[in-house]
């Protein structure tokens, strides 16, 4: 497709579809750069760049649907690969589902979420060493005290650019940049262990990450709060959710709000709509409108506006996870696809405040394993972090278990500090419950 921008690329998809006889057709072509550079105890480790061009088309032929991608678009392989597209999707069964969306219900959110960074696309290799080694500087600067094995610092940037046609008259544009700076370090500890810590953070824009003195003190906590860690007895104890491993507990909320779980009946919260799942204290809401934020997007996979949705409010689930399709099967209002920001509303008070109040807590900031069933909301990870007294860390955890049930998790939910966690898609404060079990010696 040499010579055409996306979306010309993708409005040629549709058109030879369309005269191959598909019914209707969706067609995805995007782009993408990626640079990579990691350094390790002073020395380059891996550099890497990549770059892709790919398209994705759906098809819908005698209400039969199926979907395909492929890499080489050029006219000629372009041409065999809808033909073989089209033919092959005339075996299978017919869905009446999956039709398009009606046009007049799609469109893009009339907002500037600020994606870009124009900075990106100058940026030079010297510019990405000297932030790697600024980096790496630092961290060895602030763990100088420490018995330190290796040193690992790593950074990242890249562009994406991508177009949306469809064969009823819809037509979006989407382009983003981001960033990323982060590191490791491996210790030596008693008895021969080496534990390790690292910490890493992202942005649309490359003047929201921290500065590397930031970065690496933050390392050097880290890894501090790994030395002389183990096990402690088990029992119920308050838990401190740290702010950058409350996607872990997310992650297990989201499975059973999918429409897919819902219409198979795998989901335990398929019954649940309307009623309380939880704590007064927990409201969650799912909002792609949040300039530069990393989950932000102007229209959702179906391509219908994005715009700000609650999930949970007030411990009231309050909606599923709904695509076209699945709304259609369900025979039920959609919502979207999928989430974007993920968004716990900040409390009032520092994460040290909370953890205070209730004497010994176990703040976790790790999780090393472990599964959900989103049928039954069960769930059992390993964790890592430390034993709090009075708010303050009095020894390194790590061999412990966290277990029990997605309902019990969140009718204990009590508060949420006031740290948002801004470096993910997903803006969320630690987070204290009461009474969790926790496994350990």
């Amino acid at each position: 497709m040499k010579g055409l921008t996306l979306d010309a690329a993708a409005r040629r998809i549709v058109e030879i579809a369309s005269g191959l006889g598909a019914d209707e057709t969706t067609a995805r072509v995007s782009k993408g750069s990626w640079t990579e550079l990691q350094r390790r105890d002073g020395k380059v480790e891996k550099a890497q760049e990549s770059r892709s061009l790919s398209a994705g088309v759906s098809l819908l032929v005698d209400g039969r649907y199926s979907s395909h991608s492929t890499s080489d678009l050029r006219p000629d392989a372009l041409q065999g690969f809808l033909e073989r597209a089209v033919a092959a999707t005339r075996f299978l069964e017919p869905d009446e589902n999956r039709h398009l969306p009606e046009l007049s219900r799609m469109g893009a959110a009339d907002v500037d979420l600020d994606p870009i960074d124009p900075g990106q696309e100058t940026r030079s290799p010297d510019d990405r060493r000297a932030a790697v080694e600024a980096l790496e500087a630092r961290a060895q600067a602030h763990t100088s005290d420490l018995k330190t094995r290796s040193i690992t610092s790593f950074g990242w940037d890249g562009a994406s650019e991508s177009a949306l046609v469809t064969s009823h008259g819809f037509d979006a544009h989407w382009a983003s940049t981001s960033f990323g700076l982060g590191a490791s370090v491996s210790l030596e500890d008693a008895g021969g262990k080496l534990p390790e810590a690292w910490t890493s953070y992202q942005a649309r824009h490359n003047d929201d990450i921290p500065a590397p003195d930031t970065i690496a003190a933050d390392l050097a906590e880290r890894g501090r709060g790994r030395l002389g860690s183990g096990p402690m007895e088990s029992g119920r104890y308050p838990l401190l959710l740290d702010r950058r491993v409350v996607s872990g507990l997310l992650r297990a909320l989201m499975g059973p709000l999918s429409g897919t779980a819902i219409f198979e009946g795998r989901s335990c919260l398929k019954d649940k709509l309307g009623e309380r799942i939880g704590s007064e204290a927990f409201t969650l809401l799912d909002d792609p409108l949040i300039p530069r934020a990393l989950g932000s997007h102007p229209h959702d996979g179906d391509g219908l506006p994005a715009r700000r949705r609650v999930i949970v409010d007030e411990g009231v689930l309050q909606m599923f996870f709904l695509s076209v399709y699945n709304s259609r099967r369900l025979k039920v209002p959609g919502t979207t696809g999928g989430a974007s920001n993920l968004v716990i509303p900040p409390g009032d008070r520092s994460p040290t405040a909370l953890a205070a109040d209730r004497g010994r807590v176990i703040r976790v900031d790790g999780f090393l394993g472990g599964n959900s069933n989103a049928s039954t909301g069960d769930f059992s990870f390993g964790i890592q972090g430390a034993l709090l007294e009075d708010g303050k860390p009095v020894r390194a955890l790590s061999e412990m278990n966290i277990s029990g049930d997605l309902f019990s998790l969140l009718e204990r939910y009590r508060a949420a500090a006031d740290d948002t966690w801004t470096h993910g898609s997903w803006r969320t404060p630690s987070l204290l419950f009461d009474d969790i079990q926790f496994s350990g010696a």
